[in-house]
């Protein structure tokens, strides 16, 4: 965690990140970061103004119990079942961080000062239940600012249609394949139309597609290594900025089209564009690739704090990388395709990693918070 001097230091970058119209969202969130002011220091210093959280995060964080004693005493007092353990602190930290959040909330309209929870990732293929949880969720945390994360699997498409049509801000998440992200598009905009048909103001619904990053060049890099080739090489890389510059694409051709426009009268916001999964992997790339060459307005980047602490000391933003790259993009998919390297089995492969990944870290969190449980007296069903 940075320390308050350490955020006041070299941050040019950020701001001239913020300037290109990118919000810079943290992906991290623990008890420790809020109670310290090192999240306030964050949005005061380094221009973050909103927050990103999810199974591995909170697993890292309530995991190891540092600075949940307390709330975890009180839990096991009352004899509550781990999912509600985990349920209560989960949420208590999203409250907790979108209060800190709140008047940049307030200064922007909604559009930013937002903190993201995700439904149980056991439901990720039961859209009826990943809607009752989405409701639940909004409910625990009852506060303006949350939004609600929802995986774009396949039974994730209708719930994110209900949820937004409930009047619930959504953040999609796991999206890796074009032709899903349009899915997801066509989903908001649904949820939107059912909206305005039940009265609501849809001026008060927002909604971000987090589309995944660094684990397409993760996987295709792989790919290209086995196949060793001088064709294959000189590709490494380049698959997943072509593949996030081809959604910005899809992004722009939507919310330009004739039913956008109809929505768009009536005070609808724009589903943006989140660049997730943006700490790079590999040690031979540029440790701020993932930000410098995915600057274009009206898009969201969420960081882990190390990338956020790199874009600060040596972030290079120059303007907008991503508008002018449509061609280059395609080809650089379509040679992969050449190669024999599938793109549709690829997305496939990684939006099921993905839930896979999330499942495992819930588990690992309940049994940790089991294991507390238990050895404060109370027998954790």
């Amino acid at each position: 965690m940075i320390t308050v001097t350490e955020a006041t230091a070299n941050a040019g970058a950020l701001k001239r990140l913020s300037g290109q119209g990118v919000s810079i969202w943290l992906d991290d969130l623990s008890r420790p970061r809020i109670e310290s002011g090192n999240l306030a220091e964050l949005v005061a210093t380094r221009n973050v103004v909103g927050v990103t959280t999810n199974p591995s995060i909170f697993q890292a964080a309530i995991g190891s119990g540092a600075g949940y004693e307390e709330q975890l005493a009180d839990l096991a007092v009352r004899g509550v079942t781990v999912d509600e353990a985990v349920r209560m602190m989960t949420t208590a930290d999203v409250r907790a961080a979108a209060d800190v959040l709140r008047p940049v909330y307030e200064a922007t309209g909604g559009r930013d000062g937002r903190v993201s929870i995700e439904v149980d990732p056991r439901l990720a293929h039961d859209t009826r239940a990943t809607v009752a949880e989405a409701r639940q969720l909004a409910w625990l945390v009852d506060r303006p600012n949350v939004m609600i994360k929802i995986p774009a699997t396949r039974a994730g498409l209708p719930a994110i249609m209900e949820v937004i049509g409930a009047g619930i801000s959504v953040n999609v998440t796991l999206i890796f394949s074009l032709e899903r992200y349009r899915e997801v598009m066509d989903a908001y905009l649904a949820g939107l139309e059912k909206a305005q048909a039940a009265g609501l103001d849809l001026a008060a619904i927002h909604s971000v597609a987090s589309f995944f990053v660094s684990r397409v060049d993760a996987e295709i890099d792989k790919r290209l290594a086995l196949l060793g080739t001088p064709e294959a090489l000189v590709l490494k890389g380049r698959a997943a900025l072509a593949n996030a510059r081809l959604a910005y694409e899809a992004y722009e051709q939507v919310f330009a089209g004739p039913r956008w426009q109809a929505l768009g009268g009536a005070r609808a916001n724009r589903q943006r564009p989140l660049w997730a999964s943006t700490g790079v992997k590999d040690p031979a790339y540029k440790d701020t690739l993932y930000v410098d060459e995915l600057v274009a307005p009206g898009t969201v980047n969420t960081m882990p704090e190390a990338t956020l602490n790199a874009v600060a000391d040596h972030g290079d933003v120059l303007g907008d990388t991503v508008t002018g790259g449509y061609a280059q993009a395609r080809a650089d998919l379509a040679a992969v395709e050449r190669l024999g390297i599938a793109y549709d089995e690829v997305v496939r492969q990684l939006e099921d990693e993905g839930v896979a990944k999330f499942e495992v870290a819930w588990q690992e969190l309940l049994d940790a918070v089991t294991k507390s449980l238990n050895s404060k007296g109370v027998d954790a069903e």
